[in-house]
């Protein structure tokens, strides 16, 4: 792709992120002014997983996300379909290979969201941090976590959403149409993908609708909250038991 799309090819998004996968960790957190951590210490504190208990983190990247699920003692899989940003975690932590890994914790294996593999009700916890909206069916998706979670899973979606002050809004469309693409491109980043995020962000349900998503697909007692004045929003459901 010479300029990113909504059409959303596996392929094609994957590849994007591959080029993306050396930086993306440390462009992300220039482009979100730190807010980033917050938004991960917000979730691990939503999923809240305890000893003897096992986290699916799709769309983890290079897994810098997931070892947040692990400081009480919980193990987590880091799940992507980007082969690049999975190599890029394991070689970061020792491994040599994408299904290796097992560091403290977290094992990298590559899957795609609309057909995980994975068996039925295994996971106590899953979770996709600001992934969702690079999915192509995001129902389907929905439905995949809720086939592999346990009865009574916790369900955490850290995802981009839309502000809620409207004067803020506008001034928030301007930094990711036009300034957004331009600061990755700076710090070395590939720019087609954050034009991607940009537009991406721009086309993706408010927090009410992704709810009622969310709850189509199965799950329950959804409620979401606001983040950074709703730049995001963090959803939490259940399996029903």
């Amino acid at each position: 792709m010479t300029r990113a799309s909504l059409d959303k090819h596996p392929h094609e998004v994957a590849a994007m992120f591959d080029r993306t996968a050396r930086r993306y960790d440390l462009v992300n957190d220039i482009i979100s002014m730190g807010q980033v951590r917050l938004w991960r210490k917000a979730t691990a504190a939503a999923v809240d997983a305890g000893p003897g208990e096992l986290v699916l983190d799709l769309g983890a990247g290079t897994g810098t996300s997931t070892d947040t699920f692990t400081a009480l003692g919980a193990r987590a899989i880091a799940s992507d379909f980007s082969l690049g940003m999975l190599r890029t975690g394991v070689r970061r932590r020792g491994g040599s290979g994408v299904h290796g890994g097992g560091v403290r914790g977290v094992s990298f294996i590559a899957g795609d969201a609309l057909r995980l593999p994975f068996a039925d009700e295994v996971f106590d916890a899953v979770t996709i941090s600001t992934a969702l909206r690079n999915v192509h069916d995001t129902g389907q998706a929905l439905r995949e976590m809720y086939r592999v979670a346990k009865p009574g899973a916790r369900l955490v979606i850290l995802e981009f959403s839309h502000p809620t002050p409207s004067s803020f809004d506008l001034v928030y469309s301007q930094y990711l149409m036009k300034l957004l693409p331009k600061v990755a491109k700076v710090f070395g980043s590939n720019d087609d993908s954050y034009e991607y995020l940009a537009e991406s962000i721009r086309a993706w349900p408010d927090q009410a609708a992704l709810a009622k998503i969310i709850q189509e697909a199965g799950w329950e007692r959804v409620a979401w909250r606001n983040l950074s004045l709703g730049i995001v929003a963090l959803h939490r459901a259940y399996k029903p038991v």
